[in-house]
């Protein structure tokens, strides 16, 4: 039988030759795998966002032009608010093979103070006009070639309205585009109902530009 003095050594020397054991802590919950980011690739890849910003060429062959007034001269009064309030005469050509209709709109990005304009307000729209046609007569806006559809202007009614600005000298752009397509009866034929329905049908485009001031009084 052991002394109690050898089995205390022996106790000792099992303590201090036994493997030493570390605390373990928690483990601590991982973190999920970082997901890998993708950049959105448009339809088409990078071709398709190049060709989305070509400018077509022959969205500029339109020859738009008036015997009423000269391009970025005054608008005579007679075709304004302050006189008969007649259409002006209008002629124009390059409409390109394989259009099928024409749209007119005029319009004052001016409105109403050049000095700062707050809105553009629509005079006149016209679409559906007939390929064949290729000028509008001085006051043309009271006998429209057949088939010709009317928009509405921003005082909410069809036809012709002339320049009315109430304070400084205004420009008013008459803009002619060919179409691909008829856009046919519209239900409500305000310009951006007819812009929104011709988006994807322009083939051609002209522009020309008048300004008017009323008289001082």
């Amino acid at each position: 039988m052991l002394s109690p003095r050898i089995a205390w050594l022996l106790l000792v020397l099992l303590i201090v030759s036994a493997p030493s054991c570390s605390t373990k802590t928690p483990e601590t919950e991982k973190s999920p795998p970082k997901e890998e980011t993708v950049s959105p690739v448009k339809p088409g890849g990078d071709a398709a966002a190049k060709t989305a910003l070509a400018v077509d060429p022959a969205l500029s062959t339109l020859v738009l032009s008036s015997t009423s007034f000269a391009a970025d001269g005054p608008i005579p009064m007679n075709h304004t608010c302050e006189g008969e309030d007649l259409s002006p005469q209008l002629s124009w050509s390059g409409v390109p093979k394989g259009a099928k209709s024409l749209v007119l709109i005029v319009d004052d990005p001016d409105a109403p103070d050049p000095a700062a304009p707050k809105m553009t307000w629509v005079h006149w729209v016209l679409y559906d006009i007939p390929t064949s046609v290729t000028a509008l007569p001085k006051g043309g806006s009271t006998a429209l070639p057949a088939g010709t559809r009317e928009g509405l202007n921003d005082w909410k009614r069809t036809g012709y309205g002339g320049p009315c600005p109430p304070i400084g000298r205004h420009r008013y752009f008459h803009k002619l585009y060919a179409l691909d397509v008829e856009l046919g009866e519209l239900p409500v034929a305000d310009k951006p109902t007819v812009e929104a329905a011709m988006a994807e049908h322009i083939l051609a485009t002209g522009e020309l530009v008048g300004t008017y001031q009323k008289a001082a009084k």
